[in-house]
Order: structure tokens, then sequence, then C-alpha cells
């Protein structure tokens, strides 16, 4: 099966655009084909002002997390190499990306993860050129205690299977698929020491395209939000028996922390 990423990335083939009003976001010059494997929130609903704070949107047409007041926290095929990156804006503190609120800050560094060639080890981070102060992280997973129950997904992707991206940002919630079962809907495709599953059998509600490299979280043992997971890939959006995949957090959290740290962040 070919392992076809959601989203958009620098890296990626030619782009165009979808204008929700004023707000112009990248997309794909078309949609997946049939069977292939695609990231995004189908089946969900508008989230709150404030509900999640630390939600990013990334200008290349990508979501992420706060991982600092001046790191975001992504998937490594929504960027290039590691490196000097001024070309990424990222949308903060709105629901709505037209607000007049919103918070607009770009990127100066991207470190993408090392030894990333397009199957696993799918994060990265982006530096901002100004810390964004008066908004909640969102913290990492560093052990698997949180990596089953229910998770909460969020992002502007697209609410249906070749749909546009969203102005408004949609969330759901999704149930844990264990590995094996996952595995097995995508043929063996699965890295299961590094990748985590979440969805319906019935499918109906998933992340979808423009939803890659935002978080999947849930509460932990303190009532607080904390990530477990990396939108990365799927085979289409929300259907039947392919659970999305996301980067499984907990396995990556030193490698994160350190990055983090040599970033300054």
């Amino acid at each position: 099966m070919v392992r076809w990423r959601r989203l958009i990335g620098l890296a990626a083939a030619a782009l165009t655009a979808v204008t929700v009003g004023s707000f112009t976001l990248a997309a794909p010059a078309s949609a997946a084909p049939e069977g292939a494997v695609t990231p995004l929130v189908v089946g969900g609903t508008r989230a709150a002002q404030g509900e999640f704070p630390f939600m990013v949107r990334l200008s290349m047409g990508c979501g992420g997390s706060l991982y600092s007041p001046r790191l975001v926290l992504t998937a490594a095929h929504c960027v290039g190499s590691t490196g000097t990156n001024t070309s990424i804006t990222a949308t903060l503190g709105v629901v709505d990306l037209q607000s007049s609120s919103r918070i607009q800050v770009r990127s100066n560094y991207v470190y993408r993860a090392p030894g990333y060639n397009g199957n696993g080890k799918d994060w990265a981070l982006i530096r901002l050129a100004t810390p964004v102060t008066g908004l909640a992280t969102l913290p990492i997973a560093t052990t698997t205690a949180y990596d089953s129950g229910t998770f909460t997904i969020a992002g502007w992707g697209a609410a249906r299977e070749g749909g546009a991206q969203q102005r408004y940002l949609l969330k759901a919630t999704v149930p844990f698929v264990d590995d094996a079962s996952c595995d097995a809907s995508y043929g063996g495709d699965v890295i299961v020491n590094e990748e985590i599953c979440a969805g319906y059998a019935s499918g109906g509600t998933d992340t979808c395209q423009g939803d890659s490299g935002g978080p999947m979280f849930r509460r932990d043992a303190s009532n607080a939000w904390i990530q477990v997971g990396i939108t990365s890939w799927g085979n289409g959006c929300a259907r039947p028996n392919y659970p999305g995949v996301y980067t499984q957090v907990s396995t990556f959290a030193t490698a994160i922390a350190s990055a983090a740290a040599s970033l300054g962040g």
C-alpha cells in the first residue's frame, strides 16, 4: 500500500489555493486517488473560542500545537529539511482564522526529526521568531500511560474527504484502536512502535487533509490536556475500518525534548 501523507508539505507536489473568505490556505492540487493513504476533522463540531488555546494553524496548510511559547510541534511531512526557515506563518489564539484578534508569528527555524524519510518519525519543531505570550502550551506524553482510551482531535482541515479546508476550528473524539487491529487494516503498513491509531470501525469521524501535524490529546490524571499523537496519515478520511494513524508522541518524547532544548525552547 502506498503511504500517502495527509498533506501538503513544503516538499510536496504542486499546490493550489483554497480561499475561505479573505483567508487563503494551501491545498493539494488534486484530491487523493481512490485507495490512497491520506491524513484530516470529519464528523466534528465547532470548537469554542479558548477551548484549545494551544492549537496552531500553519500557512503551508498544516496544524500544530504550541509546545512552548516559541516552539510549535507538528509533523515532519509538513516541513522541509532542518535549518533556517522564515517562510512559515503560524496563526494562534483563535478558532476563526479570520478573527481580528488572531496572533500571527513567522518562523525562523525548522527542526525535522533526524532520519525522517516519509515512513515513521513523523514529527518536527518550528521555532517562532518571537515568543507567544498568554496562551497555554500542550504538554506531551512521556510514557505510554495515556496511549489508550478516548482522544480528542482538532483542526482546520477538510470536513469531508476531498473537501475544502475550514475557516473555523473543528473538534471530535475518537477511540483508541489497538496496534494489531490497525496494522491489519493497513496490510502491515503501520509502524507499531512509532505510531498510534484511533477511530471508529464504522468510520464517520476522523482527521483529514489539512489536519496533518495537529495534536491528538486527552485528559491526564490531573484532568489537564496532554498530547499523545500527531496527525500523520490514513486511508482517505473517516472510511470504515481505516482508523487515523498518528505519530506516537511518547515514543519520541525524549528526542523532542532534546531538540526543543537545542532550539532554546
